[in-house]
């Protein structure tokens, strides 16, 4: 029983190899036009395997994604409000225009794929989510905005609303110095005044 535990879970290394590869794969060929066949070939893996760590193609691609593309913030806490959000900030922008190209291309997918919108949901939207409501709730813990803020709500859709909006609108990417003048000018201001 052992035997088969270790025999069915990949190394560090080797996932990480994996999710490289099915990164590589959707950058080139995008999401439809990946293929689990094409994804054992470049990571040297067999269906099999892959099948066996994820249920298929949304759970693999939404993984990879949230251990090589998609940055966390799960780890910030520097004591106050402003200072976590102009560190979410940095963090957020300083891969803004890799990840808005990203995204964007797996957003149309998800719209045109149930699986894939539950598998990046699941992985990556509702973790990351829990982890910015954390972040707002040591701010409300802390006095520095109020439990009934109005804005609460939209803390999150304020946030990540800012990266595809100024591609869109400015034909620009939201750089960690857009981001901070951004929250300092609107996120803020909404949550502690709202």
């Amino acid at each position: 029983m052992t035997a088969t535990a270790r025999r069915s879970r990949l190394s560090t290394e080797r996932e990480a190899e994996l999710y490289q590869a099915v990164i590589d794969l959707v950058h080139e060929v995008g999401y439809e036009g990946m293929t689990m066949d094409a994804v054992a070939a470049r990571s040297r893996s067999s269906k099999a395997t892959l099948y066996r760590q994820w249920q298929g193609k949304p759970q693999l691609v939404a993984a990879a994604m949230r251990h090589t593309t998609f940055v966390t913030v799960s780890d910030i806490d520097t004591g106050t409000l402003r200072g976590d959000l102009h560190a979410t900030a940095r963090r957020i922008g300083s891969d803004a225009e890799k990840d808005t190209v990203f995204l964007s291309a797996i957003g149309h997918a998800a719209h045109q794929n149930a699986d894939l919108a539950a598998a990046l949901r699941e992985m990556l939207i509702e973790p990351e989510r829990e982890v910015l409501y954390a972040l707002l709730q040591r701010a409300v813990d802390r006095g520095e905005v109020r439990a009934d803020a109005a804005a609460a709500e939209f803390f999150v859709h304020m946030l990540f609303g800012a990266l595809p909006s100024r591609k869109i609108l400015e034909d620009r990417f939201a750089d960690p110095e857009y981001l901070i003048r951004y929250i300092d000018a609107v996120v803020l201001p909404a949550l502690q005044h709202s």
